[in-house]
């Protein structure tokens, strides 16, 4: 007979073992966003040139950091010893290693479709303005001031 709490537990362990490999800012992020921001190696002038999001069980979706425009999906799967998924942030843990060691061995091997083809890009545009407000309010809470998440944004 299946265990109904066998995905509950994995997903928990899959989450401090999340917490316990990416830094505090990502495991924040990860926690009140869903997703998680990796800028890509390629940099101009210091600034990176592009990030990924890496969402669980579905593809990393590049943009250009600087101005919010979509790049491309990029679909890359990790499966279990056993063949099946695993659970969401065990994914995303094998994705943010998979980019932060060697992004373009990843690249290589995903299959790369332009961004609407598994993520609604009006959804992703959404995803960057709630990253965009989540840094201002983080960004304001480690200097003690307050912050209006809302101003200077349109979603």
């Amino acid at each position: 007979m299946p265990d109904p709490g066998r995905e509950r537990r994995a997903e928990r362990r899959a989450r401090e073992l999340l917490k316990s490999c990416v830094g505090p800012e990502e495991w924040e992020m990860y926690r009140d966003l869903g997703f998680i921001r990796v800028y890509g190696r390629s940099r101009r002038a210091g600034q990176p040139r592009y990030a990924y999001l890496v969402y669980p069980r579905k593809p990393l979706v590049a943009f250009f950091p600087a101005t919010g425009e979509l790049i491309a999906e990029y679909c890359v799967e990790f499966p279990d010893l056993d063949g099946q998924r695993l659970p969401p942030s065990d994914d995303v843990l094998a994705k943010w290693m998979a980019l932060t060691s060697d992004e373009e061995r990843l690249l290589r091997r995903a299959n790369m479709h332009l961004v609407g083809r598994q993520h609604d890009p009006a959804r992703v545009r959404r995803d960057l303005w709630r990253l965009a407000a989540w840094e201002r309010r983080r960004s304001a809470r480690r200097s003690g001031r307050r912050s209006d998440p809302s101003v200077g944004l349109s979603p």
